[in-house]
């Protein structure tokens, strides 16, 4: 099995677009902002999410954040997103990022390798501690972020806060 960690780029492509379109909208409180939309907006959404890697055009609640891909043997199978940083609202939901496997390629290890590889990707960014908010009914996730040395450092009515040293 060959994995492969790649950094979202404006020239990707319909294996991308066709992940994004299988990837759920809106689960657990990761965000897939293309489902649903049309390949050419797609190809405008990727040239705005380079932009905000870049720190261009972030709206006054955003911090820059990068974008990535999960292939496995040559296919698109996850998607991650990593903030640069933490403001205040973020610490309290969202944290650093999150992560997400196509349903249709969940149960094989890939969450805890992604998680793995995002986890690396934040030490070559010089981020220390890597903040997972995990809402409390999402145990899969859960169990991959304490996987990845993980440590529950707080749990309110809604998510679990865990810490990631890098």
């Amino acid at each position: 099995m060959n994995c492969e960690l790649r950094k979202l780029s404006p020239e990707d492509g319909r294996d991308v677009y066709e992940m994004l379109q299988e990837l759920p909208r809106d689960e657990n409180g990761f965000i897939n902002g293309c489902n649903g939309r049309t390949y050419d907006e797609f190809k405008k959404w990727l040239t705005k999410s380079n932009n905000v890697a870049n720190g261009i055009g972030l709206e006054d609640w955003m911090v820059p954040h990068n974008i990535y891909w999960l292939y496995v043997d040559g296919l698109p199978v996850g998607m991650g997103k990593l903030r640069h940083y933490l403001i205040d609202k973020l610490r309290e939901e969202g944290g650093h990022g999150g992560y997400s496997i196509l349903p249709s390629h969940r149960n094989r290890g890939y969450g805890k390798l992604l998680l793995k590889m995002l986890i690396n990707s934040a030490r070559d960014m010089k981020i220390e501690r890597l903040l997972l908010t995990i809402q409390n009914h999402n145990i899969p996730s859960i169990r991959v972020a304490l996987a990845n040395n993980g440590r529950i450092e707080e749990v309110d009515t809604q998510r679990h806060f865990i810490w990631i040293d890098c």
